[in-house]
């Protein structure tokens, strides 16, 4: 498998793929934020993210990693993570985190975190085990979220 930087391009091929694996979102499975996976959504958010991966074998995506640093201060938002249901328990997860992380340290990036909708243990478990830690309790447009944080250079 192949990591490389995702390009606006990509996104109807990431779409295409998400949409045979049978998901309603790239993201829900870990509970990410959701992401538009319409052609213009992913294009959208690869054109506004700094970090933006790629992995794909011969036959296609095979996960997507989309972070963004904050304009003021070392932090970045880690915005999608993807992997297809038929490659996960592969190591994509660990991989793309690791490689998104190690971007990020390039640009001065010390904290990565995320949003978990409160009703997702699972993905908040997700997290935890990823290196992940509590960070607050915020109001968000589906309901409560916990932000979760961990340390770039744990990730990497």
């Amino acid at each position: 498998m192949r990591v490389r930087p995702a390009r606006p391009g990509d996104a109807e091929t990431l779409r295409t793929t998400v949409s045979r694996a049978r998901e309603a979102t790239v993201f829900d499975d870990i509970g990410a934020p959701l992401l538009d996976v319409s052609a213009a959504g992913v294009r959208e958010a690869a054109v506004g993210a700094e970090c933006c991966l790629l992995m794909e074998d011969d036959d296609g995506p095979t996960g997507v990693v989309i972070a963004h640093p904050d304009e003021e201060g070392p932090e970045a938002e880690l915005l999608a993570l993807w992997v297809h249901p038929e490659h996960v328990g592969e190591g994509i997860t660990e991989e793309l985190l690791a490689r998104v992380a190690d971007e990020l340290a390039d640009l001065d990036v010390d904290t990565l975190r995320t949003s978990v909708p409160s009703d997702r243990p699972s993905a908040r478990e997700f997290y935890r085990a990823h290196g992940f830690t509590r960070r607050a309790v915020r109001r968000g447009p589906a309901g409560d979220e916990t932000v979760v944080s961990a340390d770039v250079d744990a990730i990497r």
